[in-house]
């Protein structure tokens, strides 16, 4: 394969309208750098030497398709990614919620979108299992396929390496070389297919009516073209409460700070304030 093909033989666009026309899949949402990446990959696995060969080749093949569409999924993630963002978190965000919520009752409602296999939402359901004592609390957890194994909940010994010995003695089983999660956590998270990119809903519709105080979108929205990116901070800045948080990568800090009326609680921290509803 030519080093720089990508880059010169074809375009993108052609290879969009193959995915469009011909399988029904829609790629003009990511972003273009991350497409062109994919298709290297994808053109030294099948040995295309440049990208016209290989939109020649997606073309007829609907199984090559599925293997391109699938490579987009960002799918990594990590118990307690981001030490600084769940300091904030755990220290001042949750803490925070918890009094308010002691004072004027209801349930802390979280999202965890783009939850890929799951440690985010089970690392969040951990923290407020600690923090939020009577005060009733339930995370949503979404990603854009059926996160399975993310309800499994179950993880090898590599997977929990950034758990503290006593978090995993308190809310995970140990089944041979796997740690599964404790039922308790199981009972307050909703774990559900959403397409953040759905112009038809507003929310999960397991979450009834948004109405979120705190939602995570970590690492996800880089992957996306400025459109794409604008339509899901939309989004979420409706979905969130009245001084609700949003929390998302911190390599993506700078495209969410000063949009829809979100200001960094701390820096360096990726971790926002809603302070003005959104139009």
């Amino acid at each position: 394969m030519k080093p720089d093909s990508p880059a010169t033989d074809g375009t993108l666009d052609e290879i969009t309208r193959v995915f469009a026309e011909a399988h029904g899949l829609d790629i003009s949402r990511y972003e273009e750098g991350f497409l062109r990446k994919t298709a290297s990959k994808r053109m030294a696995a099948t040995g295309a030497e440049t990208l016209t060969d290989y939109t020649e080749k997606v073309a007829g093949d609907r199984a090559e398709a599925g293997m391109f569409f699938r490579a987009l999924r960002i799918n990594h993630s990590e118990f307690f990614r981001n030490p600084l963002t769940f300091a904030v978190i755990g220290q001042l965000v949750l803490p925070g919620l918890v009094k308010t919520k002691k004072e004027s009752g209801g349930e802390i409602r979280v999202w965890s979108a783009g939850c890929a296999s799951g440690q985010e939402a089970w690392s969040l359901a951990i923290l407020l299992e600690e923090l939020a004592g009577p005060v009733p609390y339930r995370i949503f957890a979404t990603d854009l396929a059926d996160p399975g194994f993310a309800r499994l909940g179950v993880y090898g010994a590599e997977a929990v390496g950034n758990v503290r010995v006593r978090h995993l003695r308190e809310f995970f089983s140990r089944q041979g070389e796997s740690y599964s999660v404790v039922p308790r956590l199981r009972a307050r998270v909703d774990f559900s297919a959403y397409d953040l990119l759905d112009r038809s809903s507003a929310s999960p519709a397991a979450s009834i009516y948004g109405g979120f105080d705190l939602i995570l979108c970590c690492n996800l929205l880089f992957y996306y073209r400025q459109e794409a990116r604008r339509h899901i901070l939309d989004k979420v800045c409706h979905a969130l409460s009245p001084s609700g948080y949003f929390v998302t990568g911190e390599v993506e800090r700078a495209m969410v700070q000063g949009q829809n009326g979100l200001r960094a609680v701390i820096s360096p921290a990726a971790v926002f304030e809603k302070t003005k509803v959104s139009l």
